[in-house]
């Protein structure tokens, strides 16, 4: 009997993870080694269980999805990595397979896809989900990337903690890697989002990926 695919899930909505582990373990040839509701928490179970698949919601708190396929690439590069997410723009998709992601499907066609997307990726594949492949192949407008410094209204400062925040690492972990305080972080956090319109954890990311911030962390 061939050996089944093994599987770690990640999600921060309690219920769609329950569904989802449902799901597959329906597939007698899958089994789910380990479930997750934080992007640190993912990461230690994925460390200790290697599955053979990781499959992460984008949005969680503490390690977003995206962070944590570049933090798995570099420790983990055997865990194949398909991300969940309810984004259906371009440039999240381009995000995610920088960060070495082979799947990215659609949270609205989890139930019809997942099964595919993971049997895709196991063969050496790329999966990229229907609604939104032929995105890929679009025509996009040259642009003159901007210096996350000539950003109207933002100091150097604000940016650095903003993209930071954006790649997933908590206030601690900022305030090392800048060498200021926690609450530094905080005051810069809080500064540059008002200066933005931003609201939350999600919207920095947006920004962040459209300010091309996020391609060399």
């Amino acid at each position: 009997m061939a050996s089944r695919t093994r599987l770690v899930l990640a999600d921060d909505h309690p219920i769609f993870l329950e569904g989802l582990q449902k799901l597959l373990e329906m597939e007698s040839d899958f089994e789910v080694a380990g479930v997750a509701t934080t992007g640190t928490s993912a990461l230690r179970v994925i460390g200790t269980e290697k599955p053979d698949v990781a499959i992460l919601d984008v949005s969680m708190p503490e390690l977003n999805g995206i962070a944590l396929a570049r933090r798995l690439a570099a420790e983990h590069p055997g865990v194949r990595v398909l991300l969940l997410t309810l984004h259906e723009d371009r440039a999240y998709l381009n995000q995610a397979l920088q960060a070495g992601a082979r799947g990215y499907v659609l949270k609205r066609a989890a139930s019809a896809t997942l099964v595919q997307a993971i049997r895709a990726v196991m063969v050496g594949g790329v999966y990229v989900d229907p609604a939104i492949a032929g995105r890929m192949f679009e025509a996009q407008p040259r642009r003159v990337r901007q210096a996350p410094e000539a950003v109207p209204g933002l100091t150097a400062r604000e940016i650095e903690v903003l993209r930071f925040i954006a790649a997933g690492l908590t206030n601690k972990e900022i305030a090392r890697r800048l060498d200021i305080g926690v609450k530094s972080v905080e005051t810069f956090k809080a500064r540059g989002v008002d200066k933005l319109g931003l609201k939350n954890r999600a919207d920095i990311v947006r920004y962040a990926i459209a300010q091309g911030w996020l391609a060399d962390l």
